[in-house]
């Protein structure tokens, strides 16, 4: 492999930036949104599971109310 100088790489890294495209402010509220969703209902989802697992341990083992 040969060996790039430190102003090539330079270039190749300007290069390789010119390539980006960047999302537009719509599109990123939009996905913080939409992560922001997934981010509660999983929160949600899990919190149920736990509640009805900590409810069925209870009842297996006897462990209160």
């Amino acid at each position: 492999m040969a060996k790039t100088t430190p102003g090539q790489f330079i270039r190749q890294v300007r290069q390789e930036f010119g390539k980006v495209t960047w999302p537009s402010r719509k599109e990123t509220m939009l996905s913080t949104g939409i992560v922001m969703v997934m981010v509660f209902l999983a929160a949600a989802f899990f919190l149920l599971v736990d509640q009805v697992l900590a409810w069925s341990v209870k009842l297996v083992f006897g462990l209160g109310g």
